[in-house]
This record gives structure tokens, sequence and C-alpha cells, in this order.
């Protein structure tokens, strides 16, 4: 098996495992939200404002997390830092984003900043922030000591499993300030009134005795020549209050993706005859349960080519749906069982076997929906659609986005999908031209 830090290519149609990934944290500082793609200011252990801009792009089945909940890139806002889970281009041809020498990540970038800040693993399948990368890996922030004047100062803190054992995490001293949000249940907080409770002292150090809390963060210039301290955006003092930014932004998502339609990639094709075909194909993963809860056999559904930055086909003026291919959900296999990011649900739906997959064009590469273990990026659900009118953007291991009919019918903005049927080559394959060479 690779190690996480060896080089690794996603292949066209296997969802990557997450632990061949090389993971890094940084400061979203420029998104493309349109495309999927952006930049990161990657921390080293040098002096963190000296990173140049480090540019990303979201694998088609890339997940997106904030505040706990599915996300999308415009959701995230620019000073937020990120951590991320990532892999070589898979097919550099096509990058959206430069493409670096594969030992990029070992190479010094000289001594006030590093190595490590500009890896060539810039395809993402995993960015989160700090509330969601703490949930997923059973962690939490314990307080140690506040110190305040003039409604600033700083926290020592660590980030440690909440039951501790593993040994002490070394601390860090995290700035806050006036801006700092805190929450507490459905209460929204500012710095003054913790110290009018007491729990903090108008000026001078409290210890806080390892509170547990959430912490969001975020980074801004450093007074004191320090190399990198991070600052504190949010401050979350009981699941309450985290339960409820996570159902905030999961609304979000989910009207967001209703919208958008949820991405998938497609399996395999039967075709028929005068244009009939039958899709196989699997859902991505990450989304709210509710959104794969409406996909139930014998529905009407659409289903409509898009690209790797998942942005819609479209043609004349009627949105995607005049792309699109209309037809019913004939099966649906893995749907009782809701994705979850830590991994995966156990699937116990009765799937073909490797003979019967390959009697009926089915890789046996697709998913295997009886494993314990779902991928990341994957829903662990496949959806077989009929349609009598099969279009070209469908076929094996290209993506597609699907929703049922019941779903709005709305027209995207003219950035979010690709003109006079995508005959633009430019528009279909982003360029990473827009990203400065500093």
């Amino acid at each position: 098996m690779a190690h996480a830090d060896e080089p690794f290519r996603p292949e066209a149609g296997k969802f990557p495992p997450l632990e061949k990934a090389h993971a890094y944290r940084g400061e979203l500082v420029f998104v493309d939200h349109a495309n999927r793609r952006g930049s990161l200011r990657v921390a080293g252990v040098g002096q963190f404002r000296r990173n140049d801009p480090h540019p990303f792009a979201m694998l088609p089945y890339g997940m997106v997390r904030y505040h706990g909940a599915p996300a999308d890139l415009r959701d995230i806002p620019l000073g937020t830092v990120l951590h991320v889970r990532a892999f070589l281009p898979p097919d550099p041809k096509t990058s959206a984003v430069p493409v670096l020498p594969v030992n990029n990540k070992d190479k010094d970038a000289n001594h006030n900043r590093g190595a490590g800040i500009f890896p060539a693993e810039n395809h993402v399948l995993l960015l989160e922030d700090e509330p969601s990368h703490c949930q997923r890996k059973g962690l939490v922030w314990k307080l140690k000591e506040v110190e305040i004047k003039n409604r600033e100062g700083t926290i020592i803190a660590r980030r440690e499993s909440k039951q501790g054992g593993a040994g002490k995490a070394d601390e860090e001293t995290l700035s806050f300030d006036a801006a700092t949000r805190i929450w507490r249940g459905r209460e929204s907080l500012r710095i003054e009134h913790l110290i009018t409770e007491g729990a903090w002292p108008a000026e001078g150090k409290k210890a806080l005795n390892g509170q547990i809390v959430m912490l969001g963060i975020t980074w801004k210039p450093t007074l004191g020549g320090v190399f990198t301290r991070f600052h504190i955006s949010d401050i979350w003092l009981d699941d309450d209050a985290m339960q409820n930014s996570a159902q905030h932004q999961t609304e979000v998502h989910k009207a967001f993706m209703r919208s958008r339609w949820l991405p998938a990639w497609v399996d395999a094709v039967e075709y028929g005859k005068f244009g009939r075909a039958t899709v196989t194909a699997t859902l991505f993963g990450g989304m709210d349960a509710s959104l794969y809860a409406d996909f139930k056999p014998g529905i009407t559904a659409l289903m409509n080519g898009v690209e790797n930055t998942l942005k819609h086909t479209e043609g004349g003026s009627a949105g995607p749906t005049q792309m699109a291919a209309r037809g019913k959900l004939i099966e649906v296999r893995g749907s009782s069982f809701p994705p979850q990011i830590q991994g995966g649900p156990q699937i116990s739906s009765e799937t073909k076997s490797d003979s019967e997959k390959k009697s009926a064009g089915l890789p046996e590469s697709v998913g295997n929906l009886n494993s314990a273990n779902v991928p990341l990026g994957s829903s662990g659900i496949q959806i077989r659609f009929e349609t009598d009118l099969i279009t070209e953007g469908m076929r094996p291991t290209r993506i597609v986005k699907v929703r049922p009919a019941s779903w709005p019918d709305v027209h995207l903005p003219r950035e979010e999908h690709l003109g006079n049927g995508a005959s633009d080559i430019d528009e279909r394959f982003p360029k990473p031209d827009i990203f400065p060479k500093y």
C-alpha cells in the first residue's frame, strides 16, 4: 500500500483512498467558485505572511465542509484556515491549476518560508474548516489561559482528543479581538458579555482550566514579528451552539444543491434502439441525507452532462433542463443508508456480483455497495436511469448532474454554465493562466 507521502494520482472512475492523500492546511485567499478552484496560503515552518498563494482545484467528487456541514466554496469567507486532503492532478493536460513537479512538497522555499508550502498535490478531495476537521477526527480545543486588554488578546489552547490519553498536544497561542464571535446555545455573544459574566477578566490573565470548545480559525497580520499566529474568528461554547451553526449551513447548502442538481459519474450505459438507454451512475458524497432521500425508484428525473468543474451544459434560453435527458429512475441501490463524512454507511442492499457486473456492462471497479467503508467522495448510492433520448455527455467515467423532476427548474447565472452547447474549449477546460506567478 502506498504511503500518504508517496505521490498518488487518481484514476477516472475510481474514488481515491483518503489515506493516500497529502494533508496540509492554509488560509483561503482567493476563490473562483464557478470553476471550483482557488488559492491557499499554505502553512509551513517559516513566516506565514511570506508564503505565496498556492492554487488548488476541487476534484469533481471533492467535498467542502464548513461549520461541520456540507458547503460550497462560495460559502467560506476569505481568510478562513482550511484543512486539505489532496492528490496530484488526475490528468495534467486538463488541469485548471498549475501542474507542479511531483516532489514539490519537499522543496525548501528558503529559510523565511520553509518546505511544503506549494505541494504538487493540488487537486482536493476534502476541504474543511477547523470545526469540521475536529468533528471528523474526534478532536476538541481545550483552553488553558486567556490574556486580554481592550477587548483583544491571546488564548493559549491545544487541540486534542476530548478524552485525552494519547499524549498532550502542543499548546498554541491564538489571537482574538472584539470581532470574534462567541456562540452559546442559540445566543450570539461578544467579548464584553463574557467579561460582564465574570468568565473572562476585563484586563490581564485568567486560567480557563481546559475549558472544552470548538474554534473557528482564520489568519490576520500579527504584531511583534511572530512567524505564524492564527486568529480565532468564532468560539462555540457548547454542542447546541455548534449544532445550530451546522444546521444553518446545511440549509444553505440544501437550497443551493436543489437548484444546481446532484453530481455523479457514469458507471455504465446500456444502449437500446432509437436513442433509448439505461445509465448507471454513482452519486457523489458529502450532501445532506435529505437530498439523497428524494431519489426514489419510479420517479421522473433529469440528467445532464457536465464538465469536471461541475458546470452544466446549456443551450438556448431554457436553462439546463433544455439540454438534459429526461426519464425515470428504475433502480436506486444503497439509498436507505444516509452517507456520512466519517467514512460511509454499511450498505446491505443486494448488489451484482463481479460476473453480473461484467454481463451488464458494469466495470468491476464500480463502487462496491456492500463495502463497510464507502470511499470519501462517493455517496454509496447507485442509480439506474432510463431515458428515450441519451445525450453525448453520458459515457462511462464522465460526470453528470441529476435531479428529481420535483426539484426547482431554475436558470443558472452565466458564469455557472457552458454556453452554446459547450463549443468553447477554454470554457470547458479552464486554463491556469489566471493565477499570478509570484
